[in-house]
């Protein structure tokens, strides 16, 4: 029996969660899913330029986890390219390094750190209706609390 899998913590969300090949209907395309702690790990690695070292405790994960998730993420990405598959960056299971609240007064949105506590007060507006943003809501696999108790998304 396989070990559970660890949260992941990342520190960005692409601005895009699709990709692909232009002039192709996507109804003709074979799709490959690209999990969210695996583009943090390409981010890490290959845009930043960090050591494996560095990059694994970045993510809260192992050295040779960090290392199994790029080669994972660099065999879809390089599948994608070579053979014109398109890519859905979506789930995983991960941690945000910020926490995103709402303000239902004025509808102000702002990133917190993890660590620093829930906000009292809206920083705009000083109202108290703070809720978490939501397409941070529900944790582990699906919906509700999951082993790890944090944000998670599709089962593999």
């Amino acid at each position: 029996m396989p070990r559970p899998v660890m949260c992941r913590r990342i520190d960005h969300r692409p601005p895009a969660g699709y990709f692909k090949p232009a002039g192709i209907p996507v109804s003709a395309l074979e799709e490959i899913n690209l999990t969210l702690d695996e583009l943090e790990a390409l981010r890490l690695a290959d845009l930043e330029g960090m050591y494996h070292e560095k990059s694994s405790e970045k993510m809260g994960v192992s050295r040779q986890t960090f290392g199994n998730i790029l080669e994972s993420a660099r065999r879809k990405t390089a599948d994608c390219l070579v053979n014109g598959r398109a890519l859905r960056i979506h789930g995983g299971q991960y941690q945000m390094n910020e926490r995103h609240f709402v303000c239902f007064d004025c509808k102000h949105e702002w990133a917190v750190p993890h660590g620093t506590g829930r906000p009292q007060a809206c920083p705009k507006c000083g109202g108290s209706g703070l809720h978490r943003s939501p397409d941070e809501r529900g944790c582990g696999w699906g919906r509700g609390a999951g082993r790890c108790g944090f944000r998670g998304g599709e089962r593999p």
